[in-house]
């Protein structure tokens, strides 16, 4: 987002993208919550937040759309301005959720730099999840490389990050942002949970270019379906340029 309504990364309006996006989400059934996986804002500034916050408004108000929202600082946003600025009775500073049979987990990865670290703290939280509910784990940065130029910016501690990660045998799932792509890597011998990577509502980067460009592809989300058991399934969704 940026301080104004027509503001443009890379010749998209974004402000559009995310009422577009939202307005896709209201129409589906027994949606239980949002999750926006960081970078709610482009140029810092406390108007961005206020006019995301207007949106999620504007959804509720025009789109009938019910679910609440939660978010992760991305390495753009500053974590005081999100938590003075989104201040929606609907948007939630939380960064735990406890659903019937699962549990979700919004882990800090913020540095300060444009890559990610997760503190002892957060590695903490981790190992301390609960044994009697199947997990997922959601992030800013990607603790696996995808091999484009997003990767300079990536997780700085990955492995002290997969050495908590890989004993925890009930999270079933990783969920991030950061790389503007929806992808998803599956589990190895080397990383025991998959990873999924969530798209952007503003671009989407194409991953053959040294530098941040555009693809020609529209906003999108990942949507999340968990079950009564130990699993889930995930689907990734693109509106129209």
């Amino acid at each position: 987002m940026f301080a104004q309504t027509d503001g443009e990364h890379h010749g998209v309006l974004v402000y559009q993208n995310l009422l577009n996006v939202l307005n896709a989400l209201s129409v589906i059934d027994d949606l239980n919550c949002i999750v926006f996986t960081g970078d709610l804002t482009q140029d810092h500034s406390i108007e961005s937040y206020q006019l995301f916050q207007q949106a999620f408004s504007y959804a509720i108000d025009n789109f009938d759309l019910e679910c609440d929202l939660y978010w992760l600082a991305g390495n753009h946003d500053e974590l005081e301005l999100l938590q003075l600025h989104l201040t929606h009775d609907r948007i939630s500073a939380a960064k735990n959720l406890e659903l019937e049979h699962w549990q979700l987990i919004l882990v800090n990865s913020k540095s300060d730099t444009p890559a990610g670290f997760v503190n002892n703290q957060e590695l903490s939280r981790i190992e301390g999840l609960s044994q009697n509910k199947n997990s997922l784990v959601f992030m800013h940065h990607h603790p696996i490389d995808v091999n484009y130029f997003i990767d300079k910016h990536g997780l700085l501690n990955k492995t002290e990050f997969w050495q908590v990660a890989n004993q925890c045998k009930d999270i079933k799932g990783i969920f991030h942002g950061h790389i503007h792509q929806g992808m998803t890597i599956d589990k190895s011998s080397e990383y025991s949970i998959p990873v999924h990577a969530c798209p952007a509502t503003s671009i989407q980067f194409d991953p053959n270019s040294a530098t941040v460009s555009a693809l020609r592809q529209g906003p999108g989300y990942r949507l999340i379906n968990l079950f009564n058991n130990d699993k889930y399934t995930t689907e990734l969704f693109y509106l129209d340029k």
